[in-house]
């Protein structure tokens, strides 16, 4: 199978926003998706936001891009998911890259929705013009402009696919299995999107051996919300856990998921570090397909890790692993209290051997005793222990508080 774009022989008529569409027609399937207690209902707004026309950085200045414990690459601050009018957003695409940029983002995609059953999405021409504006934005070695898009089905759940000539929609790939094998064979990379959202998510991760190498990640924060516990309430497991159970070897990202006119700059919405040897869009597929990054949702934080001096997205030895974490925002944070949780599996939610505390403007060592035994993979999450989950786990789990970030796995052997 080639990968191709789907034209459906029309253009979209965006004087009425395609958003306000999505959300009329087509049943209940959105409204079914936005449920009440999902993430997604309890989406807030924040403050300082800024039109695209008119926006400055509102935001901390953020930590030194160089890591404390590892050399030879750069953090790159990147947002992966966001919308325009060419599906259900509110705002001109072309001003997108600007706006992100503008932002102090290094790194942007646009990655409008395709067919959401009988609502149109992308257009054959959309498409085009959204690579397009990315080659326009795009400045090597500055600022990586992406094209790519979200496979949308309103129960099985969204996908974002990067880096592909074409894109598919409900029409080509009408379910997982058709989807991976489209993504496969498109050379591309794509990640499971706010997890938990859709009542089926992905038929339960239903694993796919040959997909997992191209599915390189899982949104952790979508938006303001941490989708660690979501779908908790209604008697569902963590989508993590349920993920990297399931065996796929995801990272971990943040994404503030735009779809109004302030592309990059609220504060509060997700973004996803990478460490990339040097900001071109080569490098930074390289780094996202080695699962060298992680998820936050405050600006200018830097996050590095090893264990055993495996960095964040690699394998290493169970036993009594060592761990160093490199965890800085800047003057505005130094000494700030902090917590690292260490996640392993569990077999509903993620059990936590262990709980560090520690301060932001410092490296963090640690050991933590592992065996194969207990499951494969382990993940660090960064807490705020002043303030409490809006979307809690079981009663008394420790992270039952305010997440700040989480790094990608790592694999034990």
């Amino acid at each position: 199978m080639t990968a191709q774009h789907i034209d459906h022989g029309h253009s979209h008529d965006h004087g009425v926003g395609r958003r306000s569409l999505l959300a009329g027609v087509g049943g209940g399937l959105l409204m079914l998706a936005a449920a009440p207690g999902t993430a997604e209902a309890r989406r807030t707004l924040t403050a300082g936001t800024a039109t695209a026309g008119t926006a400055t950085a509102d935001t901390a200045a953020g930590a030194a891009r160089q890591s404390a414990i590892t050399q030879g690459t750069t953090l790159v601050h990147a947002d992966l998911h966001n919308h325009t009018l060419m599906s259900d957003g509110d705002g001109d695409p072309a001003l997108a890259f600007g706006s992100m940029r503008a932002a102090g983002l290094d790194v942007a995609a646009i990655t409008d929705h395709t067919t959401l059953f009988a609502i149109e999405g992308l257009s054959g021409r959309e498409w085009d013009r959204v690579g397009a504006l990315a080659d326009a934005a795009d400045d090597p070695g500055t600022y990586t402009a992406i094209r790519g898009f979200e496979w949308s089905h309103p129960l099985l759940g969204h996908v974002n696919v990067w880096f592909t000539p074409g894109f598919t929609d409900l029409g080509g790939s009408s379910g997982m299995s058709r989807l991976y094998s489209w993504i496969t064979a498109s050379g591309g990379i794509a990640g499971f999107n706010h997890p938990g959202r859709e009542l089926v998510r992905f038929d339960d991760f239903r694993f796919n051996a040959a997909a997992r190498d191209p599915m390189v990640s899982m949104e952790i924060f979508n938006r303001g919300d941490d989708y660690l516990f979501d779908g908790w309430g209604n008697g569902q497991s963590s989508p993590l856990n349920r993920c990297l159970n399931a065996g796929w070897r995801t990272g971990l990202t943040g994404v503030s998921d735009e779809h109004g006119t302030d592309w990059g700059f609220p504060e509060g919405k997700g973004r996803t570090g990478i460490w990339v040897t040097e900001n071109t869009r080569a490098q930074v597929q390289a780094a996202m397909r080695s699962r060298c990054f992680f998820a936050t949702r405050v600006s200018g934080l830097r996050l590095d890790a090893t264990a055993n001096g495996v960095r964040m997205g690699g394998t290493t030895t169970a036993g009594d692993v060592r761990f160093r974490v490199d965890l800085d925002r800047g003057p505005e944070w130094v000494g700030k209290p902090l917590r690292i949780q260490v996640l392993r599996p569990g077999s509903r939610a993620p059990s936590v051997p262990l709980v560090v505390d520690t301060e932001a403007g410092r490296v963090a060592e640690f050991t933590v005793p592992s065996t194969v035994d207990d499951g494969p993979w382990v993940v660090l999450r960064v807490s705020d222990p002043t303030q409490a989950n809006a979307s809690p786990g079981p009663a008394g789990h420790p992270c039952n508080d305010w997440g700040v970030a989480y790094t990608s796995p790592w694999w034990l052997t």
